[in-house]
C-alpha cells in the first residue's frame, strides 16, 4: 500500500459511524455481513449505509459480493494488516535527527546551567 492508499483508508476511518461499520465487519470474520444486518446491528437507515459502506469499498478496505438479491460486505483483512503494519514497522527503531549526539549532550548541559 502506498502512503497515498493509507492515508485514505485512515480518513474513512475517521468517520463515527464508517468506524462502527468496519469494526462490525471485522468482527464477523470471513463470513461478513449482508447491509441489512449491519443496518439493524448500527440502527443506521439504508440510505445512509450505502453511502459510508461505499466510502469504505473506494478505501480499499471493505469488498462486497452480490450474492442474489443481498449483497455481502466482508473487511479485507489484508488491508487492515496493511494499515496496522505500516504503524508498527519502525516501532521503537530510533529517529535520527541528523546532529551528533556528543554535541547535542555538550549543548543540553549548557542550557541547563
Amino acid at each position: 500500500m502506498t502512503e497515498k492508499n493509507i492515508a485514505l483508508a485512515f480518513a474513512a476511518l475517521g468517520h463515527e459511524a464508517r468506524l462502527k461499520i468496519y469494526r462490525q465487519l471485522v468482527k464477523a470474520g470471513d463470513d461478513g455481513l449482508n447491509i441489512g444486518d449491519i443496518g439493524r446491528l448500527l440502527d443506521l437507515p439504508a440510505s445512509t449505509l450505502a453511502h459510508h459502506l461505499g466510502a469504505l469499498v473506494q478505501a480499499g478496505l471493505v469488498t462486497q459480493e452480490k450474492q442474489g438479491r443481498e449483497t455481502r460486505n466482508r473487511a479485507d483483512f489484508d488491508a487492515m494488516r496493511g494499515l496496522v503494519g505500516f504503524l508498527t514497522d519502525e516501532c521503537c527503531s530510533g529517529v535520527d535527527l541528523g546532529i551528533d549526539s556528543a554535541t547535542q549532550l555538550g549543548k543540553d548541559s549548557e542550557t541547563a546551567a
